[in-house]
């Protein structure tokens, strides 16, 4: 008899489901969350995005939902579309609280408690890809959506960090960690490998570079790609219209005069970084496609 009957229930309507980790924090998990889950819809996947970073809640702000409420129908709770197609859903504990400055502090019963929700109560519809961004370390919100999630097979784990050698010593830790709990590996990608200059479009390594493909080497885990750091995607993420093009030449003051797009999906395909993780969106899907083969 199934241990999360309700759990299974939400699960059996989604293809993929993919955890996005990381064992240091800083590394731009979520910003790698949300650049995969556009990638996976303008490669023509139906993509939702879970939230589990309870203390620091970001995703609905990167997709511009921040100010949505969610709704209760009676198949459960409807998630939050960042896009007019209903392509891109997204639930977070943000939507919840009373305001963007509101902490949460909770100890791990009611934690755990909340992602259980979460994950039984939410009602995605068919989905693709179900990415489940999460907090950095390996404490209580990593073991209980794996305690959820295991039994339902996910498909595994995306793991990001950082070049540098201070953020590749907590990242051994989290792949220990999905080692241990049975999580399979899908692959790491090495994100903020360099600064495109905006005026120049030269990359410099302020961070070095190298350090995450020599990781997954050493570790024998696939890898995805590298992403630099690119200050266009940076204001599209912080900006509040997601449809405004970003471009940090233009003057503020000329605002009204940037181009417009229907939504975050078609803007983010503006930017140099969409051309990266598209890339790496795939070599996911292919990983994906091979492990299914073998098993």
């Amino acid at each position: 008899m199934s241990s999360h009957p309700k759990v299974g229930e939400r699960l059996a309507s989604i293809k993929h489901v993919v955890l996005v980790l990381s064992g240091k924090g800083g590394v731009g998990k979520s910003s790698c969350t949300v650049q995969l889950a556009l990638s996976l819809v303008n490669q023509g996947h139906r993509v939702g995005v879970l939230d589990i970073d309870l203390c620091g809640p970001s995703i609905p702000r990167m997709l511009g939902v921040e100010s949505h409420q969610i709704h209760q129908a009676s198949s459960g709770w409807v998630p939050v579309y960042a896009d007019p197609d209903k392509r891109l859903s997204c639930m977070s504990i943000a939507f919840l609280l009373p305001s963007r400055d509101s902490s949460v502090v909770w100890r791990g019963p009611k934690k755990n408690a909340m992602i259980k929700l979460f994950l039984s109560d939410v009602y995605w519809g068919e989905l693709d890809y179900l990415l489940i961004d999460t907090p950095p370390g390996t404490s209580d919100e990593h073991l209980a959506v794996v305690e959820y999630l295991q039994e339902w097979n996910p498909d595994g784990a995306v793991i990001i960090t950082t070049p540098q050698a201070v953020a590749l010593a907590d990242v051994k830790k989290e792949i220990n960690f999905c080692e241990k709990v049975g999580l399979p590996i899908l692959g790491l990608v090495e994100n903020m490998s360099g600064f495109v200059c905006p005026h120049c479009t030269e990359c410099t390594n302020v961070f070095s570079t190298g350090g995450g493909e020599g990781l997954a080497k050493h570790m024998d885990i696939s890898f995805l790609g590298r992403a630099p750091i690119d200050p266009n995607l940076v204001m599209l993420l912080e900006q509040e219209d997601k449809t405004l093009v970003p471009n940090v030449n233009e003057p503020k003051e000329n605002e009204d005069a940037r181009e417009k797009t229907a939504s975050i999906v078609e803007t983010y395909q503006r930017c140099e970084l969409s051309k990266i993780f598209s890339v790496i969106a795939k070599h996911l899907e292919e990983t994906l496609d091979e492990k299914a083969t073998a098993s």
